[in-house]
This record gives structure tokens, sequence and C-alpha cells, in this order.
């Protein structure tokens, strides 16, 4: 397994332009797909992720061209016109492909199986596919391949057949994006209830305000009952995706180390829940600047960050960030909101407590919560295990701003971010004193 040393880095100094959102960049291919006319994808994010959903388009014969170094031109098929594929789809470890991919399959006329890496084969999807059954056509079917609950998934779709249908609201934010995503492709209207409390919120809110963009328009009651009527979605024409604010926590956490350090592709008036990741920093006591399409932050005045305790559920990525902040805060911060991290690309739970207590913070947990104390001082000599799971590696980057700290297999970070590290040296400002 390949591994990276990185540190002491004092401080990080400058800007960077983000990689595109990985949230937006799989929303708008499959939108994209389905619509009626031609769309230019501007700053597509290249990564694993979105090459999965893109592999997957093509076998079920979407149309994609790339027009230029930064533009993908899609071919919708006004629909959920997709043919069925010789092999099943693998989507590796991108549940932002297999959950809404899922979904705008039963929609469509044919026989598909999905599938991923054995990750992926442990990543719950049961609360989608009983979502999806009471509005499937008569003869379709959706069962699992495996253990069930998880992928592989087998569809035989005929389509949907409209009415009313219950979704949990608990495990994934995903699984609602999914139906919704798909609703419209109903030959009837479709009422979709959230059973529970929804958590990630604003993911949902980006999935909206996307599908408004692509002329279906949803009528909700909050985020209890959503109401979607047949459509055709159309392209929009020419769509620049926005940067990656989950991405960016990293980069203004170090500038809360230091700074000033500049994130270029997001700002205040992002769609991303994560953009309000600045707003945790600035209650940390950082020293935070917004603009449009960017955002800047630097060290708090007094030199040391407060500890908070914090519910996380709207941004549980971020969440991550603030974990291994947390070292170099004035006491405990207790992080709530988070038993999604359960289900993610891996544990995350245990892996962020379990990658702490090496570097000698205290971590006591719960099912969805989380609390660090951070020690006197961190321990040198740590190897930071990241089970395939980019943002353990770029969220324990972090620790490098005290001491030497060594990222086993650094180029999972492929997934959202392949660079991560070539900006995080070209950022850093030498060893600490």
């Amino acid at each position: 397994m390949q591994s990276l040393t990185i540190g002491p880095i004092r401080a990080l100094q400058g800007a960077i332009q983000l990689p595109g959102s990985k949230s937006l960049s799989n929303r708008y291919l499959l939108l994209a797909a389905l619509s009626r006319g031609t769309t230019a994808l501007v700053d597509l994010l290249d990564s694993d992720d979105i090459r999965a959903m893109k592999g997957a388009l093509l076998q079920l014969g979407v149309a994609l061209d790339q027009t230029s170094e930064t533009t993908l031109t899609v071919t919708g098929i006004g629909g959920a016109g997709f043919r069925s594929p010789d092999q099943p789809l693998n989507l590796g470890n991108a549940g932002t492909a297999m959950r809404p991919l899922a979904a705008a399959l039963c929609a469509a006329t044919g026989e598909f199986t999905l599938d991923g890496v054995a990750r992926m084969r442990e990543r719950p999807i049961g609360d989608l596919v009983d979502g999806l059954r009471p509005i499937l056509a008569d003869g379709a079917s959706i069962s699992y391949v495996g253990n069930e609950g998880y992928p592989p998934l087998r569809i035989e779709a005929r389509g949907f057949r409209g009415g009313r249908t219950k979704i949990k609201g608990s495990t994934s934010s995903q699984f609602l994006t999914g139906l919704l995503m798909a609703a419209p492709l109903s030959p009837r209207p479709l009422e979709i209830e959230v059973e529970g409390d929804l958590i990630s919120k604003p993911y949902i809110e980006i999935t909206l305000k996307l599908m408004e963009k692509f002329g279906v328009r949803v009528e909700r009651d909050g985020y209890r009952l959503f109401r979607v009527s047949p459509a055709v979605y159309q392209a929009p024409g020419t769509v620049v995706v926005e940067g990656d604010a989950s991405s960016a926590s990293y980069f203004l956490a170090f500038g809360a180390l230091g700074g000033p350090v500049r994130v270029n592709g997001c700002g205040k008036d992002s769609v991303q829940g994560d953009a309000a990741f600045a707003t945790v920093l600035e209650k940390m006591g950082a020293r935070v600047t917004w603009g449009d399409t960017w955002i800047e932050c630097r060290a708090p005045e007094s030199g040391k960050l407060r500890a908070l305790d914090i519910d996380m559920i709207d941004m549980p990525d971020a969440a991550m960030t603030l974990a291994t902040l947390a070292l170099f805060a004035d006491g405990a911060t207790a992080i709530r909101g988070i038993g999604s991290w359960r289900v993610k690309e891996t544990e995350r739970v245990v892996a962020v407590r379990d990658q702490l207590r090496k570097l000698g913070a205290t971590v006591e947990e719960g099912p969805d919560w989380i609390r660090v104390t951070p020690p006197a001082r961190l321990l040198e000599g740590v190897e930071i295990e990241t089970y395939d799971d980019h943002r353990m590696a770029m969220a324990f980057s972090l620790a490098a701003h005290a001491v030497p700290v060594t990222i086993l297999d650094p180029g999972c970070t492929a997934k959202t971010f392949p660079t991560y590290f070539q900006e995080l040296s070209r950022l850093a400002k030498g060893p600490a004193a």
C-alpha cells in the first residue's frame, strides 16, 4: 500500500480553485441524460465517482461528448428510454450514482443489474427499494442479488404506475433524492411521504433546485410530503458546475489554523449546504470573509479555536473536518447528528474515533455523536488508516499542522479530489516552529 508523510505544516496561505462538486456533478449528469435536448456541463468533476456514473450512462445508451477540456456535452434521451446493457453496471463506491440511477432505471423498460465494490455491497439500500416497490408498474420488480437490503440490485423495469409511497429519511437523503429525480417519469402523479426525521436536508434542496433548472417543479409540504406531476426534463443549455463545498472545508479549516486561505468556486451564493461550514468556523472564532463565489478564512485573533457542542446533521461530510479540527480547540468538541457516518464509504464513527485516539485524543461516542478532547500534544509518528475513504485521508491531513503524519493509501482521494495533496503542498508555508 502506498503512503504519504506530510507536515508539520505551519500554515496554508493562498487561494485554490475548487474542483466541481461531486453531488452536483452526478445529479447534473443524470438529469441531463433524462432530458430532452443537449446539455453542456462545464467544470464537471473528474473523479472516480463521476467516472462511475459516466460509464453507466454510456452502457445505457446515453451519448456523452467531451467537446473541450472543461466541457462535457450530454445528449438526453427525453425520458427513461435507456437500453438494457449486456453487463452489470459497476458503480464502484459511488452512492450519488447508485441510489438515483436505481430509481431512474425503475422508471424505464428493460432489465438492469447494479453492482459496485465490496464496500458498496455493505451500504444499505433497502429503504429506497421499499419506497420504489409500491409505485412499480404491473410486472415490474426490484430484487437483491445477494444480501437482503444491499446491492447488487436486479431490476426488471416496466415503468412506474404513480400513486403514493413512503421513504425513511433517517439513513440517507440520497434515497429521497433518487425518488424525486425519477418521479417526473411516472405517467401519473406521484406523492412521496418521508417517514421520521430527514437528515441532510440541504442535499434535498440541491436536488429540488437542479430539477427546477431542468424545468420540473416539485410541490411539497416542508420535508414531509412531496408531490410530483408527470413531466419531461428540458435541457437548460450550458450549466457551470459549482466548486465542491465539502472539499472546501479542509482548506478553510487549515485557514482557521493560520491562513489566510481563499477557496474559489463556492461562496454566499452556493446551493450546497456544506458551504455553511464556514459559519461553524466563525463560531469557533475564525475570521471568515464571504464573496459571491469565494470564501476566505484565517485564524482567530486570539490564535485559539473555541470548542463547540454542535449538531451537524445537515452537513455530515464537513462534520469529519470538524472532528479533526477539534484537535486544536480549547476543550472538548461534541459533534451530534452524525448517525449517517456509519453507512458511508466506511464506518466513519469507528474510523474517526480510532484514528483520533492514535493521535492522543480522548474520544467518546454514541449512536449518532462523538466527543473529542484534544491531547496536550499530538503524538508523532502516527500512520492514518483511510479505509479506502477519501474523506478520511483529507480530514486527517489537518493533523499535519502540528506533527508529521503518514497517510496510508493517499490515492483514495481520487474519489472526489485526485489532486488534493498536490494542492495542499502548493499552499503549505513550511514547518511549524
